[in-house]
């Protein structure tokens, strides 16, 4: 449980006792003034009817009203809805020197450091901003794509070190070129790259690089780590021996911070500034100085984990325990009860009305039978929406989701077919997507092999298809790949007319080789059915392998979700295990288990790429200055 405001929690405790110690300390007051001004004979006369215990039993019900009040104003929490929310932000791709020269200490701890810990600053004022991670020194690579997530931006940030990029030296042309990449050129939307860096430049063409990227509107903004009278560099040997980087006399380096060409840089770019890094609010600064007065672009939506607030049952209890303490009089009295039961009713209606939570719609019940693993009655959910709403290709898609999941892959392929005619692209993508992969299994299944070319045939197509939508998704073009090799391995039509055994190998091979993963979209079961958006049942969306995580626009958000288990679940162990034992021998091939374990090291398209020391392609000899 959670509570949203806290701090009535105290409240809830010290207020009630209070509250019982005043109308207690008040009877008695009341009591020892009755004894000195009525005379007893008239007191038992004016008191007939009064109890001791009645009046104990309102107190304790007024305390107990008190303290459900106070406990329905601390808002509790529990169970949780995922929701999909628009997004109004910038592209901002953040560009960190982690060349050997961010060791010095001129700024405590050290350079690197303090960078690590300014673009946290950043990334928290800029909260409706998507960021991407660049890390760079001799070359430069991108760890982090453009991203809403921001424990995914995060978690590569916590992971620079110097050595991320093997290549020494640094080179501020290969973080701008790099920075540039980052940027998707089919979204109009304002850019901007913040560089941090201490200005060493040992490449040359930064300021080429500069002028290119404001030729392009792309604003540039250079924050200086360090100081102009620097700090010589210390680093530790093998043996945790420290000492200093020197050049190749011999000499001890002493590295300083360059502000003219980070300035020169910075203004080369429209809008673009240069900030040094010094004193505490320099983030603020740098986004209320150059990002806040930039417009931003509306229509990209994110997903949001949202808690249930459950406070209208301490405030209906308390409700209910005023109205009883309301009702029951101090003293007995008979009669009336008419009027008392007219009263209760009232109290338990005005209770009950607008506390009655909104009962979930049928979409949020075909969801908990899908992750109960309920697929038939989730699909019958779904087609029973169909019929309510037979314009909604969202319900498709889910309910072809469900049928894949049953192994009636005729069934998906056509309500795939049915929900790629939607005008969300995003939805069109993934639904050629998964009915790529349901044709697959369709020509797996096939022992006609002019039928299974056919079906494979298909496949291809779709793939491409989703391709065509969005060509960055890895997932279309690994399979797009592996479908093309097993038609290559299929005879060609002249020497269909095989054996019966050499059918049998065929067919063994194809169980053998199925796409590692190959459920809903790839090896991630990425088609479990998303949740109407209007009743707030969405999926979360960022634990999937290489997802490509669909964002289409809030009328049509119902999209596939990625899996929330870690291993593709549906997956038969039996036929890997298989596998495996028939392919014992063979280097060139992995066994399905082997491939699940692949795939899962690349779980997350928006997770942090593997900060190896990544050397570029075709790396040249470069300066000798390896600072």
């Amino acid at each position: 449980m959670h509570f949203a405001e806290p701090q009535f929690l105290s409240l809830a405790v010290v207020v009630p006792v209070l509250l019982a110690a005043l109308l207690w300390w008040g009877a008695r007051v009341r009591r020892r003034l009755r004894a000195q001004f009525v005379p007893p004979r008239l007191l038992e006369v004016l008191l007939v009817g009064w109890s001791a215990a009645r009046e104990r039993g309102r107190l304790l019900l007024l305390t107990a009203a008190c303290a459900c009040l106070l406990l329905a104003l601390a808002r509790p929490q529990w169970g949780y809805t995922v929701e999909e929310v628009r997004q109004r932000g910038l592209d901002i791709v953040v560009a960190v020197d982690v060349s050997r020269s961010m060791l010095a200490a001129d700024v405590p701890p050290n350079r690197l450091t303090r960078a690590k810990l300014a673009v946290q600053d950043l990334l928290r004022v800029a909260r409706t901003d998507r960021f991407a991670l660049v890390a760079f020194a001799g070359s430069a690579v991108l760890l982090c794509p453009l991203t809403w997530d921001d424990a995914a931006f995060l978690q590569s940030l916590d992971a620079l070190e110097v050595g991320t990029v093997s290549d020494t030296g640094t080179s501020l042309a290969a973080a701008l070129q790099a920075a540039e990449r980052a940027f998707s050129a089919r979204e109009d939307n304002y850019r901007v790259v913040v560089l941090l860096t201490d200005g060493e430049d040992h490449e040359g063409g930064a300021l080429e690089a500069a002028r290119r990227l404001g030729g392009q509107g792309i604003r540039l903004i250079t924050v200086g780590v360090g100081t102009p009278e620097g700090d010589l560099i210390r680093v530790r040997d093998a043996r945790g021996r420290e000492d200093y980087v020197r050049d190749e006399a011999g000499q001890v380096v002493k590295s300083r911070l360059v502000e003219g060409l980070l300035r020169q840089m910075a203004e080369a770019t429209p809008g673009g500034f240069y900030l040094p890094l010094q004193g505490p609010r320099v983030m603020e600064t740098l986004y209320e100085r150059g990002l806040a007065d930039l417009p931003r672009r509306e229509g990209t939506e994110r997903f949001v984990r949202r808690l249930r607030d459950r406070y209208h049952w301490p405030l209906a209890m308390a409700l209910v325990l005023t109205a009883v303490e309301w009702l029951w009089p101090e003293r007995h009295r008979r009669g009336g009860r008419r009027g008392v039961l007219a009263s209760v009713m009232v109290f338990w209606l005005l209770g009950i009305s607008g506390l009655t939570p909104a009962w979930a719609a049928s979409a949020a019940r075909g969801l908990r039978e899908y992750e109960k693993g309920h697929y038939d009655a989730a699909r019958r959910e779904f087609e029973a929406l169909l019929e309510k709403r037979p314009a909604d290709e969202r319900l498709r898609f889910n309910a072809g989701a469900s049928a894949y999941r049953q192994g009636r892959f005729d069934e998906a392929a056509t309500y795939f077919e049915e929900a790629s005619r939607s005008q969300d692209l995003r939805l069109q993508e993934w639904s050629y997507y998964n009915r790529g992969n349901s044709l697959y299994r369709l020509g797996e299944a096939e022992t006609d092999l002019n039928r299974r070319r056919a079906l494979w045939e298909e496949a291809l197509r779709q793939y491409m298809n989703a391709l065509r939508l969005n060509t960055n998704n890895a997932d279309a073009q690994y399979n797009l790949e592996f479908v093309r090799k097993r038609l290559e391995e299929l005879p060609p039509p002249s020497q269909q007319q095989q054996s019966s055994s050499g059918d049998q190998q065929n067919q063994q091979s194809q169980r053998r080789d199925r796409p590692s993963g190959q459920q809903e979209q790839g090896a991630q079961s990425r088609s479990e059915p998303s949740a109407n958006a209007n009743s707030g049942q969405h999926e979360e969306r960022e634990e999937a392998a290489r997802s490509g995580e669909p964002q289409g626009s809030e009328q049509q958000a119902m999209q596939p979700p990625e899996a929330r288990e870690r291993g593709p679940s549906g997956r038969e162990e039996s036929e890997g295990n298989r596998g495996a034992e028939e392919r014992s021998g063979r280097p060139d091939r992995m066994t399905p288990e082997e491939a699940e374990r692949l795939l899962d090291t690349l779980r997350g398209d928006e997770r942090r790429l593997p900060p190896e020391k990544t050397t570029t392609r075709g790396a040249r000899s470069r300066s000798r200055k390896d600072w």
